[in-house]
């Protein structure tokens, strides 16, 4: 075996992984490189950092290091539980509310210690050169999360943006000065407690109108006085009262036929959650690193009778194989790639095919016919004829009760949230059932989901060279990806599960339209059994489409698409969640908070089906 001082990568990394240890105080960190951009947070004690040229340029190794010292620092400093408690619901306030969060943790850091200020400048550069930010127009354009990010960090630090946002930033600064100044300001007192620099966050998202007054209207829907309800500036009707059952984050959890429930019920709060379904104009920009594992989730949109959802165009729509979007040099790379950050989980990935063999092959339990003419001999009934040689001998047939003929689709979230550990859990997970179903004489399908473009693409400039006329609905270039089709055997698409790994392919997701493609290809298979099986980590988001629709268009596609499926087709539909609860939209369904639960979920979840008889 090499010694670590012939790779200077690898001398590299030893350093780079010791280093963080240290700031994050955590003896058990695990740090590697990726040739994938870094997750935004660590996933527990694993540590992800962009992989350096083998040369090691000053450049490369500053970015690697910045992305260490932010993931240790953030390993350190932050509490996720607290986090959690006090983070929102709306995609778009959650991301600048993580933006925020990470500011503080590495302000905490860099105070003290200078080589880490400077590869935290050097890590934010490396994020900033793939942020929308850069190129972003106008002010609808521009991410809030990245633009407050930055100012905040400037508040805590002192330190000024790079050059390279300072036109970006200025599309939005004065608004958010003028609206939030204060609040920024009020940040810097609360630096070394991380509870209430939640709170101020809170209040900051309420300025800036990405949430509602909830700090000041918490206590109207309980206190004893019902008449703050009644002055929360909604319109409520006062018809039919609806009880309001707490969802799981402690905050009623309003749905769409609660509308119009009677003041008694907390007005305020309901018509709160449904502004927020009814007026968001758009969703906060995931950028090309996304956001990992999660995105949250948003009060269920409205089914409202005769929604009517459309595409501007699919002319631009693309449904392809994964051997069309590179070459097969490229794909065996990145399978590669995908097995070396997967090694050390072999053991457990075969531990896992076993035992969902062995979970369905049970499922094909054996029967007999007794007392035949022919076939085996029946040795229990052999006394008899000793006791009685007027009894004739026994025969019995072996029957076998197998599975009915069945094929399993399993529809892959490919969004940009899922990049870095998620997406390699989800890619080895349909590994492991492409090969054990394949065993069990199942026939399995693998596909993917996402988008052509960020923020649009081919669709939208079609639409903006149109004059942009009003409701154009989906406004980006689909792309709808097969990695195995069912009748391919594994062998063959194995390599295709790497394209995943694949820079730049995971952009947004738009959920329902995917369903419907996967539900159609499985109607027209022969097989007398169809499964469909989703893996998302979060609700539709893409921001062409949300910015010119409501925040809840896409949303309210995919729960029509769910409905339709559980209730009047024959395919049975079940999902997983990655960090999103999704047991609002399906009715089989599970949610994780930690990827690497996914393997075990999904053998759970396809063992349930072939247990529960249709």
């Amino acid at each position: 075996m090499p010694k670590s001082d012939d790779n200077p990568v690898e001398t590299f990394r030893l350093a780079l992984a010791g280093a963080a240890r240290a700031i994050a105080h955590e003896p058990e960190l695990d740090l590697r490189f990726t040739g994938d951009a870094p997750p935004a947070a660590p996933a527990g004690r694993d540590v992800e950092v962009p992989l350096p040229a083998r040369n090691l340029p000053a450049r490369d190794v500053a970015e690697a290091r910045g992305a260490a010292d932010a993931a240790a620092l953030r390993l350190r400093h932050h509490d996720a539980a607290v986090h959690a408690r006090r983070a929102p619901a709306d995609p778009e306030a959650r991301g600048v509310f993580d933006a925020v969060e990470q500011a503080r943790v590495e302000a905490l850091g860099g105070r003290g210690m200078a080589g880490v200020r400077a590869n935290l400048g050097a890590g934010l550069d490396a994020r900033l050169r793939s942020d929308p930010l850069l190129k972003a127009r106008n002010r609808e354009e521009v991410p809030l999360a990245s633009a407050l990010g930055l100012i905040v960090r400037e508040r805590l630090t002192g330190q000024v943006p790079p050059e390279a946002a300072d036109a970006g930033l200025a599309l939005v600064r004065d608004w958010i000065e003028e609206r939030a100044g204060a609040d920024l300001d009020a940040l810097g007192f609360a630096l070394d407690d991380q509870a209430a620099f939640a709170q101020l966050a809170t209040k900051l998202l309420e300025r800036l109108e990405l949430i509602e007054g909830e700090a000041s209207d918490a206590a109207d829907p309980d206190d004893a006085s019902d008449t703050e309800g009644e002055d929360g500036g909604d319109d409520g009707d006062g018809e039919e009262e609806q009880e309001q059952a707490p969802g799981p984050s402690g905050e009623a959890d309003v749905r769409p036929e609660m509308r119009e429930s009677s003041d008694e019920q907390g007005d305020g709060e309901a018509q709160q959650e449904l502004a927020e379904d009814q007026t968001q104009e758009g969703l906060g920009e995931e950028g090309e690193e996304g956001m990992l594992p999660v995105r949250p989730n948003r009060p269920p949109a409205d089914l409202v009778p005769g929604f009517d959802y459309r595409a501007y165009t699919s002319q631009f729509d693309e449904v392809v194989h994964a051997t069309e979007l590179c070459s097969d040099e490229e794909l065996t790379r990145l399978r590669s790639f995908l097995d070396t950050q997967l090694v050390h989980l072999q053991g457990a990935v075969t531990k896992i095919a076993n035992r969902l063999q062995r979970r369905l092959m049970a499922q094909q339990s054996r029967s007999w016919d007794f007392d035949q003419e022919e076939g085996l001999l029946d040795a229990a009934r052999l006394a008899r004829v000793v006791i009685n040689p007027t009894h004739s001998l026994s025969y019995k047939v072996e029957r076998d009760t197998e599975f009915r003929d069945t094929v399993v689709t399993l529809l892959l979230d490919n969004s940009g949230s899922m990049r870095g550990r998620p997406i390699s859990i989800a890619a080895i997970s349909a590994d492991i059932l492409a090969r054990t179903l394949e065993r069990c004489g199942v026939k399995v399908e693998i596909l993917g989901f996402t988008t052509r473009a960020w923020k649009g693409g081919q669709a939208r400039e079609k639409w903006l060279a149109a004059g942009r006329p009003p409701g154009p609905g989906r406004l980006n270039d689909l792309r709808h990806i097969v990695y195995k089709a069912a009748d391919e055997p594994w062998r063959r698409a194995r390599r295709n599960l790497g394209l995943m790994m694949r820079e730049g392919l995971l952009k947004e997701n738009i959920d329902g339209e995917a369903l419907l493609w996967a539900h159609e290809r499985l109607i027209s298979r022969p097989e007398d059994r169809r499964i469909l099986m989703v893996i998302s980590d979060g609700a539709p988001v893409d921001d062409s489409t949300l910015s010119v629709n409501s925040g809840s268009y896409l949303e309210r596609h995919l729960r029509q698409v769910i409905g339709w499926i559980e209730e009047r087709s024959p395919v049975e539909l079940s999902a997983i969640g990655i960090g999103h609860d999704v047991t609002r939209y399906y009715k089989r369904a599970v949610t994780l908070m930690d990827a690497e639960q996914l393997g075990g979920t999904i053998i759970e979840q396809l063992a349930a089906l072939f247990e529960a008889r249709p």
